[in-house]
């Protein structure tokens, strides 16, 4: 079984079993974690398609843990006159792990 999920502003293909990973969450790791903005759900040949959410369709996932992404430089530079300045920033993000997908009954 799939689902189309919303999460965080983004669209994410969802499997049973399947780790993925997302924007922070505020919940602990090994926490439960209930995704209720399902915008599809496939079950084998069949599949709800929602306007824009399936009613009554949700995804349930466990936190794996918690950590930060790779580092990105940001380089301003203005010419002659000796300004430069370099930004970096990591990303938090959080890895789920899909423990259930309910679809809708009919």
């Amino acid at each position: 079984m799939q689902a189309v999920v919303q999460i965080g502003g983004r669209q994410i293909v969802a499997q049973e079993g399947a780790t993925i990973r997302v924007d922070t969450r505020d919940v602990a790791a090994g926490g439960k974690l209930t995704i209720d903005q399902v915008l599809m759900v496939k079950s084998g040949s069949v599949a709800s398609i929602g306007t824009p959410f399936v009613a009554g369709a949700k995804v349930e996932a466990e936190v794996v843990c918690h950590g930060l992404g790779e580092k990105v430089r940001s380089f301003r530079y203005k010419r002659r006159t000796k300004a430069r300045k370099t930004l970096g920033h990591r990303q938090g993000y959080t890895d789920i792990k899909i423990t259930r997908i309910i679809a809708p009954k009919g």
